[in-house]
């Protein structure tokens, strides 16, 4: 939480630091995305697993922390998850 009296800049350096470690925390997730679709590719399995999506996103919107809601939530992973299934895909369609 920003200290009172903190400048615009100085809000601004912290944004672009949080970004920095999200990004690297999404790399992280697809690598692990990546890791699935071998997984999936080696055994067969579809890369698409809907019921998967829906108990994960409905897991995560429950637990939106303030001042977020579940609804904010289910529709950033709704895109980080589509994006994370086309990186799959594209993998997976690779090999």
């Amino acid at each position: 939480m920003p200290a009172p009296g903190e400048d615009i800049d100085e809000l601004r350096r912290s944004i672009d630091d949080i970004d920095r470690r999200i990004l690297e925390l999404v790399a992280d997730r697809v690598r692990v995305v990546l890791a699935v679709g071998d997984y999936k590719r080696a055994r067969g399995l579809a890369v698409y697993d809907p019921e998967r999506e829906r108990t994960l996103l409905a897991k995560l919107a429950s637990l939106a922390p303030e001042p977020l809601d579940g609804d904010t939530v289910r529709r950033i992973f709704e895109r980080l998850i589509d994006e994370s299934r086309r990186i799959e895909q594209h993998h997976v369609q690779r090999k």
